[in-house]
């Protein structure tokens, strides 16, 4: 690409396309990215850069990976869409299998859907119907906990915390839920004491709770103890409410197990999955759920779920998520995820000397430094860049989230340019 065409498509970029949290008013520049290979994203001028976000922690196995390459170029040559209204396929078929086989035995039921806020959404659809098909349709609100993140659609949105996220501008105007204090990792007895209290008096009016379970995403990264979920799904089976659990950034090993849910030994009523679905190759998410939910809101076949995106189950997604699982099974995605955890705390905690880091916390393939206030966006990106990394902070969060083929020397890249921006920072 000529320099004059260079400047011409990003200046068409800055003018006409608004980017995600931005702003089209002196909006922080977009880097140009036209290639990306392994852990590394090439800028357009030739720079190489170490991807520590797995594209919003979806590419766990990197870019232009060969058998994910692969299996979207035979699909295509078959079929690349079909409308999955009325009409099924071998790719749905397929990955559908996988998942019911990957997932908590009680999950039978997929309803695949286009991204994870949708999946979110479905998730709420379903379990509300639930409630209304058989016979309780006061139920209808939903529990959750501060600092959480569902996603940016408005029913997701309504279930993120009101107070705490980037959504607070709609907190007048979304659906009104509860909100229990967010639960911590000391395994405070006063966290599970409030939620209690909640289910306790609402429970003839809740139809689900909805938790990402174990670690919280951008809601502000935080992590919290598998007890606590524990004590959630026995107040939940008590009270005769459903549980959601949204699983689409901790899900597919990023935690350390296959899904977060299963280092509490719980199963949930509905599991919400994505992002790393298919690899990072394309947007994909599903929805599962019981026997118990399915045919509840089918009620005696009369009750359909109204639900149907336009790109369900789309063949090409079907058909890299299954490769995509594939990969991730046979590889030993486990001592990885482990060795990267340990990489991580030995390397970013130099961090906690600094008087602006709050807290150093590391689970799995995630490293988070918390600081005392929030970063200067316009200041650390850049300075990041020129320390040979991608890294996406937001908020009061510097964190870390890599793909799981990361070489050692490439995540100290990572951790080294964290260090060193902070130490920057202090002498600011």
């Amino acid at each position: 690409m000529s320099n004059t065409d260079h400047a011409d498509w990003l200046s068409f970029d800055a003018e006409h396309i608004w980017h995600p949290y931005n702003t089209v008013i002196d909006p922080l520049p977009n880097l140009p990215v036209v290639a990306a290979e392994g852990v590394y994203l090439q800028l357009e001028d030739g720079r190489r850069l170490i991807d520590g976000m797995s594209s919003w922690w979806s590419a766990i196995h990197g870019y232009n990976v060969p058998q994910l390459n692969q299996a979207i170029i035979e699909q295509s040559q078959k079929m690349a869409h079909v409308m999955f209204g009325g009409i099924t396929h071998p790719s749905a078929v397929e990955l559908a299998r996988r998942l019911i086989d990957l997932t908590a035995e009680p999950l039978h039921h997929v309803f695949f859907a286009d991204s994870g806020s949708v999946s979110v959404e479905v998730a709420i659809k379903m379990a509300i119907q639930y409630w209304i098909t058989t016979g309780k349709g006061r139920k209808r609100r939903l529990l959750t906990v501060r600092n959480g993140y569902h996603g940016d659609t408005f029913g997701a949105m309504a279930v993120t915390d009101p107070d705490n996220s980037m959504h607070s501008l709609f907190k007048e105007i979304v659906a009104e839920h509860l909100f229990a204090p967010a639960p911590n990792c000391q395994n405070d007895q006063a966290d599970i004491t409030a939620f209690e209290r909640l289910i306790s008096n609402h429970h003839d009016e809740l139809a689900a709770v909805i938790l990402e379970p174990i670690v919280q995403g951008a809601g502000g990264m935080r992590f919290y103890c598998p007890d606590y979920l524990r004590q959630v799904r026995s107040l939940c089976d008590r009270h005769d409410v459903l549980l959601i659990l949204d699983e689409i950034a901790t899900g597919f090993g990023r935690t350390g197990t296959l899904f977060a849910y299963e280092q509490a030994d719980i199963v949930p009523d509905i599991l919400c999955i994505g992002k790393a679905l298919t690899g990072g190759y394309m947007t994909l998410a599903a929805t599962l759920t019981t026997n118990r939910v399915a045919y509840g809101v089918s009620a005696d076949g009369q009750g359909v779920l109204m639900h149907g995106p336009t790109f369900m189950a789309n063949p090409l997604a079907c058909s890299v998520a299954t490769a995509s699982i594939d990969l991730l099974l046979d590889s030993p995605w486990q001592s990885r995820v482990a060795a990267i955890e340990k990489q991580l705390q030995s390397e970013l905690a130099p961090c906690e000397q600094s008087e602006l880091v709050k807290k150093v916390r590391c689970l799995g393939a995630i490293g988070v430094v918390e600081l005392t206030q929030p970063v200067d966006m316009a200041w650390l990106q850049p300075r990041l860049v020129e320390e040979g990394v991608w890294i996406r902070p937001f908020g009061r969060l510097i964190y870390l989230m890599p793909p799981y083929i990361i070489e050692p020397e490439q995540l100290s890249q990572l951790t080294s340019a964290v260090v060193t921006v902070i130490c920057e920072m202090d002498a600011q």
